[in-house]
């Protein structure tokens, strides 16, 4: 009988075929979009960040950042490393969505990616095209199901408006996976990958730990609760609210002072 050192020193790995391996990062942020009147509160949007691509295939059109893992690398570190390249921007911390693995998802050939959900705060956003991508731009994010049970996402930047029709494909273990119907402006599978992402994010901000990687380490009720109702679209009364997070944070001895505004009393995650 062989040694595992003589079977290792036989064995043939080109043997086997061996698809590319790709990763692809779905990075949200919650941006305020000003009032005119200082009496009106700011409204809160769910962001999400995408690149132009500079190159065939699908020269032209947005895509998640992303990009082919290198020798030597986790798809964690090429995770980190793609989006900082494309973008300028390195998340801190990343969740994983699921591995995409259609063989038809990519043109080019056999090609698996593994999808990553992150979050970014607005003081650390400076994204600029890099690397490959023609250009890099935070777009707004709606995505909801209609009546017919398909799911309509909506991404807009400016003049630019992206949009996908999908259906729900299967759920394990918590998370969703979703076809696509329809995908207008994004390219490969990101329509997908992107509802994927926006779902799995919402199952994690159920239980309040998510919300606090959005806010700074002082924050207001009221802008937690903001965080909150933004990513899960939903409205909460401000009573409810703060009973829901009483178990979640400690106040400060600190407050904020606003224009017109009574001040606000900081309140910091309770560890």
């Amino acid at each position: 009988m062989e040694s595992e050192k003589e079977f290792l020193e036989s064995y043939d790995l080109s043997k086997y075929d061996r698809p590319s391996v790709t990763t692809d990062v779905a990075a949200f942020m919650i941006s305020s979009d000003d009032q005119e009147s200082y009496r009106k509160n700011p409204e809160n949007r769910l962001r999400l960040l995408l690149v132009k691509r500079g190159g065939h295939p699908f020269k032209g059109m947005w895509a998640l950042p992303g990009g082919f893992l290198q020798r030597g690398e986790t798809v964690e570190q090429c995770a980190l490393r793609e989006t900082q390249e494309e973008t300028s921007v390195l998340p801190v911390s990343i969740m994983p969505v699921g591995v995409f693995s259609a063989p038809d998802r990519d043109p080019r050939g056999w090609i698996i990616s593994n999808a990553y959900v992150s979050i970014i705060s607005e003081e650390s956003v400076k994204q600029k095209g890099m690397d490959d991508a023609d250009d890099a731009q935070w777009f707004g994010v709606s995505f909801d199901r209609d009546d017919a049970g398909n799911y309509r996402l909506t991404l807009d930047y400016g003049d630019t408006e992206l949009r996908a029709l999908l259906t729900e494909e299967k759920t394990c273990f918590g998370r969703t996976m979703f076809r696509i119907t329809e995908s207008e402006g994004l390219a490969f599978d990101h329509a997908a990958i992107i509802a994927a992402a926006l779902t799995a994010l919402r199952e994690a901000a159920k239980n309040y730990d998510t919300i606090f990687d959005f806010l700074p380490e002082r924050f207001t009720l009221t802008s937690l609760q903001k965080v909150q109702e933004t990513i899960m679209n939903v409205s909460i009364l401000p009573a409810n609210f703060r009973r829901m997070v009483s178990g979640y944070v400690e106040e400060t001895d600190e407050y904020v002072r606003g224009h017109g505004h009574r001040p606000a009393k900081l309140y910091k995650r309770k560890k």
